[in-house]
């Protein structure tokens, strides 16, 4: 260690000197250099040296393996073509039905609204007291999008128009980068009125996140999520509350087990062809992040409603475990 210790003392005082060459674009010899340098110098960046080195050799040794575990929930899902995602962070564990459908990235449809809000909230494009959005008078198959309409009742809603409104005013510059800071799937904004989606033309109602250039897959959508909401999270408490705020499902609640997450649905030409529910479930001890991912199955029933069914009893059930 000795050794060691003394050539990192040699590296230091050479990197020093030249430091000070470089900044003093001097003539003075390397003699006079080196006295400038002081051991206490030497001795500083020696100390920080060596605790990079531990911090980071501690932080190699705390970093679990990722486990991928498949598992059979064919049951669950009573022959629709699906997936589903359950991840625990505490054990850096993912069980994982139908793993090439769980690697396979599909638009995010209104499950973005997660992103959306949080990018809103972050940026203060959403302030919960004056959140209420003015309604254009257009009357929308959702009866409940036609009138004045705050970030609450929005989110619960999935009201389009107003997220629409939100994320142009977000813009295309932050909303970019942001998602490329989540590692958002493909990060894929280019659609961003949403030309490619062939089920619906009205501006107010389409967009790059429905069925459209923004793709997301249920494994990443597990992962987004607990970067928003980990315990490494960098955005602040207060919009991670507004956010879990509107997740939480009044419906669904096994004992002490709070369900949180957000369904989304995407068509093509009139039929469903991406069904989805992610979030996240809390109790006493730790939090589980889930997905649950429909895909377009003749003959059966493929809603994100059925989704969420799908999801809230796998939770359940495996905390009953």
């Amino acid at each position: 260690m000795r050794n060691y210790i003394a050539l990192y003392k040699k590296v230091i005082l050479m990197l020093l000197l030249l430091s000070h060459i470089l900044c003093s674009c001097s003539s003075e010899t390397e003699a006079e250099l080196e006295n400038k340098v002081s051991e206490d110098d030497v001795q500083q960046e020696l100390e920080k040296t060596l605790t990079i080195g531990i911090g980071t050799e501690q932080a190699r040794g705390d970093t679990l393996e990722t486990v991928i575990t498949e598992v059979d929930w064919k049951n669950y899902f009573d022959g629709i073509n699906g997936s589903a995602v359950i991840y625990n962070p505490s054990e850096n564990n993912y069980q994982i039905y139908n793993q090439e459908m769980a690697f396979s990235q599909r638009s995010p449809c209104s499950t973005f609204k997660i992103i959306s809000s949080l990018i809103a909230l972050e940026n203060k494009v959403i302030i919960l007291d004056e959140s209420i959005r003015t309604w254009s008078g257009e009357i929308f198959w959702n009866e409940n999008w036609n009138r004045d309409i705050n970030f609450e009742e929005a989110f619960r809603t999935s009201c389009v128009w107003y997220y629409r409104e939100i994320i142009d005013e977000i813009g295309k510059d932050t909303m970019q980068k942001e998602l490329n800071k989540l590692h958002y799937g493909n990060c894929d904004i280019s659609d961003w009125e949403g030309y490619l989606n062939t089920n619906n033309n009205n501006r107010a109602l389409t967009g790059f996140w429905i069925e459209s250039s923004l793709k997301i897959s249920p494994k990443e959508q597990v992962e987004v999520l607990e970067r928003i909401f980990g315990e490494h999270s960098v955005y602040s408490q207060e919009t991670q509350n507004s956010l879990k705020q509107v997740m939480l499902l009044s419906e669904g609640q096994n004992g002490d087990m709070l369900i949180y997450g957000k369904t989304g649905l995407g068509k093509s030409h009139g039929v469903t062809i991406d069904a989805w529910f992610a979030g996240f479930a809390d109790t006493d001890d730790e939090r589980k992040y889930f997905c649950v991912y429909l895909g377009e199955t003749n003959g059966k029933d493929v809603s994100s409603t059925k989704a969420k069914e799908i999801a809230i009893e796998l939770i359940s059930d495996l905390e009953r475990l």
